[in-house]
């Protein structure tokens, strides 16, 4: 896993709104940034960020693109967390 890219991704709140967004399922790039006051341009590089650290999916259907949660790659970022802080019942 890429960490700093994953990180970087989420540095943004206008991705990790992004994120909170695609919680309730798969939408469309139109639906995605007709929830934001910014360019499609601009939510289309977001959406490149996030698909890039591996955090969202695309899929093609007919004449729409499809983004959805990567949730594999939190799973991945709370267990290096959670190992990171290690046991703490066995501290001092």
């Amino acid at each position: 896993m890429r960490f700093a890219t994953t990180f970087k991704a989420l540095s943004n709140p206008v991705r990790r709104e992004i994120l909170e967004i695609l919680k309730a399922g798969s939408l469309p790039a139109g639906e995605i940034s007709a929830q934001f006051d910014l360019s499609g341009a601009t939510i289309s590089h977001h959406l490149s960020v996030l698909k890039q650290a591996d955090l969202i999916r695309e899929t093609k259907e007919k004449n729409f693109i499809y983004y959805e949660l990567n949730t594999s790659v939190i799973e991945d970022i709370m267990t290096w967390l959670i190992d990171l802080k290690g046991d703490s019942d066995n501290e001092n």
